[in-house]
């Protein structure tokens, strides 16, 4: 019997607490300069990117914000909002063919299924210059 908690204490010492959702922007790098168009590179940690018409339990998809602000936590990301990307079918890249000259940031988030940010999860922003 001592044996057998003894193992039991060992696994549960050594067991690790799960990785938090992440998001991030691969490329362009932050303070990039363009001319024509951006094409977004985007990764995940922490989760299992899928299309939401799979409906993978747990999975997530990315949500771009271009110079708009991600909403509260808990609310659903709207759809049909001018400068709010769902990359609903799994991708990850997006590519912005006619950005005007001037400023932008980009807010990379994940939301599950319903198109609700995941709770916890770390976003990234991109500044990018267009000229």
């Amino acid at each position: 019997m001592r044996r057998l908690l003894w193992g039991v204490g060992l696994v549960v010492a050594c067991a690790r607490p799960p990785v938090p959702p992440a998001a991030t922007i691969e490329s362009p790098a932050d303070g990039a300069m363009g001319s024509g168009p951006m094409k977004v590179t985007l990764a995940a940690t922490g989760v299992t990117i899928a299309a939401v018409a799979d409906q993978v339990a747990g999975g997530a998809h990315f949500h771009l914000f271009l110079n708009v602000d991600p909403p509260p936590a808990g609310t659903a990301i709207p759809a049909g909002v001018p400068g709010v990307i769902h990359l609903g079918g799994g991708q990850a890249e997006y590519t912005f063919d006619s950005l005007p000259a001037g400023n932008y940031r980009l807010i990379v988030m994940l939301g599950d299924n319903a198109h609700v940010p995941l709770p916890g999860q770390k976003t990234d922003t991109l500044n990018y210059m267009q000229h």
